[in-house]
């Protein structure tokens, strides 16, 4: 597989996700109809900080042969990450149907999680 091109992908779409939570948060809670207290901005405005690092770590690590010995932790954090957010947005999906924006990143975490599983359990030649 090649794992440049999926560490590249994945670090464009957190590095987007992580712009969005720092610069917008206040539109993305409009959207969702959250009460703007003064807390949840801060709060989304962290979380879009922990994708930026998470973007900058998967660019980094771009070159490295992801799923070998040394990259294992990278690819272990990005199966977790991508496997656990896709649950997630799933339950979210099915109990909230009338919010159908919520399956394009349930589309897109649910692939990054099943290519990540591969290079985690797979062989990674």
């Amino acid at each position: 597989m090649n794992t440049k091109l999926l560490m590249t992908s994945s670090a464009v779409s957190l590095a987007m996700i992580g712009l969005a939570c720092s610069f917008i948060p206040h539109e993305i809670l409009a959207y969702f109809g959250v009460v703007d207290l003064a807390i949840f901005p801060l709060i989304l405005q962290i979380l879009g900080a922990l994708y930026l690092g998470f973007a900058l770590l998967n660019w980094t690590a771009k070159a490295n042969l992801i799923g070998g010995i040394y990259s294992k932790p990278v690819a272990i954090g990005n199966f977790m990450h991508y496997m656990v957010g896709s649950l997630a947005l799933f339950k979210f999906f099915i109990a909230h149907t009338d919010l159908n924006l919520i399956l394009i990143p349930t589309v897109i975490y649910t692939i990054f999680a099943l290519l990540f599983g591969k290079v985690t359990f797979g062989s990674p030649v």
